[in-house]
Order: structure tokens, then C-alpha cells, then sequence
């Protein structure tokens, strides 16, 4: 939507790099929240307020008469995020605590998956109805599929999760036998590790979102062939999801981690030097496959680390990190810095790629803290 709003609102690449920052920011001050509320109010309950919230407001931000509107949009749509993420991450987990990393993979992808189909989606619906229709037609297909959907997002019985839970633990001598408090979570260097992880991972990875089409723009090409780097990169950012949570119930969370970033850091540092559509769709793949991985690995990662007693609010407040600090340094820091230097590529791409060579290295320090 970057170019639409560009062209309807005049305003810079850095300006429509801030919508993203909104999302993030809303999506910072939303987890924890989140994660306290659903043991108040219920999962399903809350899962609906986010269907809700994301339902109108995407049908009002088609009559946004300015970038400033977009924003509050932006932020509504990231509180609606985390209202229902927070809650699907919980209930999957305690449904099936053996298999953690894998159907965190699943939720994930599910949530990802969109993201690679509606590009080329949205490119056509552009064309054919306009912007203010299209988002009428997609706020009232979110609100109608949303609520049928957000009852069925509750914990399992206290006696089925009592049962799964003792087996899980005679199984797997690894897990942590004690759930740690907030508190006592936010003392280990585990807490830490994780969360800068996410702040770097994550703004190497929310950055490609607004960089992929723009570079292909700035390359020459047309916008319906600029628009697959960011279709390639959405597709292994869904499949990730799936896959490395999956081996990361067989590798570990960390291994898996450090080497998918490591993948991506080169991809990022080769991208200003290959030519063609293909080779640039390629790299953003793997760019793609190391963000999926941050948010399929990162919540089993968590939940080993910490326990589940206390999984959504720990959760929520890593997820800080990717809202108020990868926002930043990612697409508004990218757009500022491509501003300023006429466009060059070289000088975001490098430091994304640094970004996700520090964070191979810090989750392999987020372990499991000593009892």
C-alpha cells in the first residue's frame, strides 16, 4: 500500500515507512496487555475485541483523508494483532504442550499466510474496484470470518491440560519444572537475549516489507513485477513458520535460530549486488524464512525458558522489543537513510544484515535459566 498512499497523500517514503511504525508501536504497548487480560476476560473474549477492532477499522481507512488518519489506523490494527495473536500462541500450546514448536508453526503460518497472497490481491483490487472499496470488502470479510472463528480459541479443560502437562514433563526432563513469575523472568539473561533478538531479527525482516517493492521501483521495473520480491519474501515468511518450529522441536530452538539469521545476514549483504527480479525474489526469501523462524521458534523458545503459568504477559513483553524498537530501525530508520542518500540501497542492506548477524549470536544465549 506504500506507493497508493504516497501517491494519494504526497508525502515520503520515510512518512509511509511510519505506518509500519505505528503498527509496531501499538503492537508493543499491546501484548502485555494482552497477555494479563486474557486470563481476566477469556481468550475467546478477547480474540473477538481484536476481530472487532480489525474488522472497522480497515473499513474506515479506505475514507482516511490524510497519512495522519492512516496512522491511527496502524496503530488500531497492531493492538488488534496482538488481541488475537496473544491468545492463539496460549491456547495451541497448552493444547498440545509435547509438540510446542510445531503448532506455534502452524498458528503462525496461518497468520502469515495471508500476507503472501494478498499483494498480488491487492494490486488487482486496486485496479479494478479502487482503494475505498476494497477495504469496505475486506473490513466486512475480516468482521464475518473473524467472529465465527474467535469461539473456538479456548483453553483445553484444567484436567486434559493437567494430564498433557504431567506427561510432557515425565517425557521431556528438559522442560522447565517450575514456571518463572514476570518478575523473576525479566532477571534472567535469557529475557534479554530474546528481546534484542527481537528488536534486530525484527527489524531486518518488517524493513523488507516496505524496501522489497520499493527496490524494484528503483531498479526499473513496474510495480506488478517489483511486487513479487515482497510475494517471495511473505512466502518462506509463511512456510518458516511451519518448518522451523517443526525442526526446532527436533534441533532445538536456539540451533535453528542462529542459522536461519545467519542465512538471512548474507542474503541482505548480497542483495545490492545481483541483478534481476528472480535473484532479488530469492534472497528476500531468505530474509523471509529467518523472519517466520523469529516468530515460530520465539514462543516455544519462551515457554521452555519461562513456563506457561505466566507465558502471555512474559510474551507480550518481548514482543516490546518488535514494537517500539524494531519499527524504528527498521522501516523508518531504512526510509530516513534512503531519503537522505538518494536511494542507496547499500547502506540499509548492510546494516539489516549486520542486525541479523548479532542476533545468530545472542539467541544462542537464550536458554533455559538455572532453577
Amino acid at each position: 500500500m506504500g506507493p497508493q498512499w504516497q501517491q494519494t497523500f504526497g508525502v515520503t517514503r520515510a512518512a509511509v515507512g511510519q505506518v509500519l511504525f505505528f503498527v509496531l508501536a501499538a503492537v508493543g504497548f499491546a501484548m502485555y496487555p494482552a497477555g494479563r487480560w486474557q486470563s481476566r476476560f477469556g481468550t475467546e473474549r478477547l480474540a473477538a475485541l481484536g476481530v472487532f477492532l480489525c474488522g472497522l477499522s480497515t473499513i474506515f481507512v479506505g475514507f482516511a483523508p490524510s497519512i495522519k488518519l492512516v496512522y491511527l489506523w496502524a496503530f488500531v490494527i497492531g493492538a488488534a494483532s496482538s488481541f488475537i495473536y496473544i491468545p492463539a500462541l496460549t491456547v495451541i500450546q497448552r493444547w498440545y504442550p509435547e509438540q510446542r514448536g510445531l503448532v506455534s508453526g502452524v498458528v503462525n503460518l496461518s497468520f502469515a499466510s495471508s500476507a503472501a497472497l494478498m499483494p498480488p490481491a491487492f494490486t488487482l483490487l486496486l485496479d479494478h474496484i479502487g482503494y475505498a472499496l476494497m477495504t469496505l470488502v475486506l473490513g466486512i470479510l475480516a468482521l464475518v470470518t473473524g467472529l465465527v472463528a474467535a469461539p473456538f480459541i479456548r483453553l483445553p479443560e484444567a484436567s486434559t491440560f493437567s494430564a498433557l502437562k504431567i506427561k510432557t514433563l515425565a517425557e521431556t526432563p528438559q522442560a522447565p519444572i517450575q514456571s518463572l513469575t514476570v518478575s523473576e523472568s525479566l532477571h534472567t539473561r535469557s529475557f534479554w537475549f530474546l528481546w534484542l533478538t527481537w528488536a534486530f531479527v525484527g527489524a531486518a525482516g518488517i524493513a523488507m516489507v516496505t524496501l522489497s517493492v520499493s527496490y524494484g521501483l528503483a531498479r526499473g521495473y513496474p510495480i506488478q513485477s517489483a511486487v513479487f520480491i515482497l510475494t517471495a519474501f511473505n512466502i518462506t515468511n509463511g512456510l518458516s513458520r511451519l518448518i522451523s518450529g517443526y525442526l526446532s522441536d527436533i534441533l532445538g530452538r536456539n540451533v535453528t535460530m542462529s542459522l536461519a539469521f545467519w542465512i538471512a545476514g548474507v542474503a541482505y549483504l548480497l542483495l545490492p549486488y545481483v541483478h534481476g527480479i528472480p535473484l532479488w525474489a530469492i534472497l528476500a526469501m531468505f530474509v523471509g524464512f529467518a523472519f517466520g523462524t523469529l516468530f515460530a521458534v520465539s514462543a516455544p523458545l519462551a515457554s521452555d525458558c519461562f513456563g506457561m503459568a505466566h507465558f502471555g504477559a512474559i510474551f507480550g513483553l518481548v514482543f516490546t522489543a518488535y514494537g517500539f524498537i524494531a519499527g524504528a530501525l527498521g522501516p523508518w530508520l531504512s526510509g530516513y537513510l534512503l531519503d537522505k542518500t538518494q536511494g542507496d540501497f547499500r547502506v540499509v542492506f548492510g546494516y539489516l544484515g549486520i542486525f541479523c548477524f548479532i542476533s545468530a549470536i545472542l539467541i544462542k544465549f537464550a536458554t533455559p535459566p538455572r532453577r
